[in-house]
């Protein structure tokens, strides 16, 4: 059952996992009145408390996903809010913040308002918009931070699009200290990155596409931390996929620049072997790239350079993909394949701990963003993400809830997904109908 508020849930004999505690136990969680009442072995809970056995499933703080783009308003034929945070749930997603390249973009405290709307009336997710830097995301004049923050706006990027003047990123920055506010860099120097539709090397050559060198991406992240390093403001770097970046984020840290980092999944699971036979499900931008990058962000993301991971699920309609290479809209959709991914990769392969992964995953995103959330402290808002790790499943496309269905893991079979996701006490995931009616 799902869109439910319930008065109690009693979650039993889980594995409780809190990265904001450091804790990985056997034992329960009790959910009274949308709040975290109790936390521990042993627990009763009321008498009309819904009772789940969970036989050591992980409970872990709500995901939250700090890069989606839910197309409304302006795409609703690739994705609206109603299906993306569908997605989201489905995902274990309680939180997920929204990109502002709509169409219009949300430049505005109106759109804004819009999309907070919304999401109330479907109910499946919390969305927490990113409003623009410029408006029209143009690159020129700063939209009004002010307002859009006072309208609900969690931070600012003009993310879809780089902000190509480097003094309107300076001002962007200097405008922010105002407001303690976050700024979300797309990286990307167009001048190096134009026209290309995959990353340049050996694989672009044989196929002869036009390649984007990884310095394009280099090049604007350096730029971003150095303005980042002046002013002293807060500073995100999206999307992160080459070696480079990661050692130039993990030198600006070192020298205490307010810079974090994300990584989406595609770009610690995949490689630019993916884009073989012309395969436009697998384009993306910044593009998949060589082996050595995608250990250089599974090092970052062991090491605390990349602090989280983000989806970056961005869905299209099936004529977007299915047409010549170069003429294919970027993206893939993500929400419901992110934490799949982070137990296949990270996981099984890479040793991380489940802690680590709630951390990438929960905890870091709650902090940048400065939202509640990525904790299981008695008092704190429930949101709470289930997740059997061993649940076996098939990605097809009759069984996602995005509107769209462009991935490049169509097909794949996983181990490990989400099976119960609850929203400040509202449960709005239920796999496995553990949650019974009245």
């Amino acid at each position: 059952m799902t869109g439910t508020v319930m008065e109690a849930i009693l979650l039993k004999n889980g594995r409780i996992i809190d990265p904001s505690s450091d804790i990985d136990l056997a034992g329960d969680l009790l959910i009274e009145d949308r709040r975290i009442a109790d936390i521990g072995p042993g627990l009763k809970g009321p008498e009309h408390a819904q009772l789940v056995d969970l036989n050591n499933k992980w409970v872990v703080p709500g995901l939250i996903d700090m890069h989606v783009h839910l197309r409304e308003p302006g795409q609703e034929y690739k994705e609206t809010i109603e299906t993306g945070t569908r997605a989201a749930a489905a995902g274990g997603f309680t939180k997920v913040a929204c990109m502002p390249n709509t169409s219009p973009p949300n430049d505005n405290e109106g759109i804004t308002r819009f999309i907070l709307d919304k999401a109330r009336e479907a109910g499946n997710c919390q969305v927490l918009p990113v409003a623009a830097v410029s408006t029209g995301q143009k690159g020129r004049g700063l939209t009004e931070f002010f307002d859009l923050l006072n309208a609900g706006a969690v931070a600012f990027s003009d993310d879809g699009v780089p902000v190509r003047k480097a003094s309107v990123m300076r001002l962007a920055l200097e405008y922010a200290l105002n407001f303690d506010a976050l700024i979300i860099s797309h990286a990307e120097e167009p001048d190096l990155s134009a026209q290309g539709c995959m990353n340049e090397g050996i694989t672009s050559t044989r196929l002869g596409l036009r390649g984007i060198p990884n310095a394009a991406e280099d090049v604007a992240v350096f730029r971003d931390c150095c303005l980042a390093e002046l002013t002293g403001a807060r500073l995100h770097i999206a999307h992160v996929s080459t070696k480079g970046a990661v050692e130039i984020i993990r030198r600006a840290k070192e020298k205490g620049v307010k810079v974090t980092a994300e990584t989406a999944p595609h770009y610690f699971s995949l490689t630019e072997e993916a884009v073989e036979d012309y395969n436009t499900l697998a384009k993306m931008n910044p593009p998949l790239r060589t082996e050595e990058d995608r250990r250089a962000i599974i090092e970052g993301l062991r090491d605390g350079t990349i602090d989280a991971i983000a989806t970056d699920h961005a869905p299209h309609e099936s004529l977007s993909k299915e047409c010549e290479f170069a003429l294919a809209a970027n993206g893939i959709i993500g929400l419901e394949t992110a934490l799949p991914l982070a137990l296949k990769v990270l996981l099984r392969e890479e040793g991380f701990s489940p802690l680590e992964i709630a951390r990438l995953m929960s905890q870091n995103p709650a902090s940048i963003l400065k939202v509640e959330g990525g904790s299981l402290e008695k008092g704190k808002r429930a949101d709470v993400t289930v997740i059997d790790s061993e649940l076996p499943f098939t990605l097809d496309r009759d069984s996602l809830f995005s509107k769209s269905f462009n991935s490049p893991f169509l097909g794949q079979s996983f181990r490990g997904r989400a099976i119960l996701t609850i929203m400040e006490g509202k449960v709005t995931f239920d796999l496995l109908g553990l949650l019974r009616e009245g």
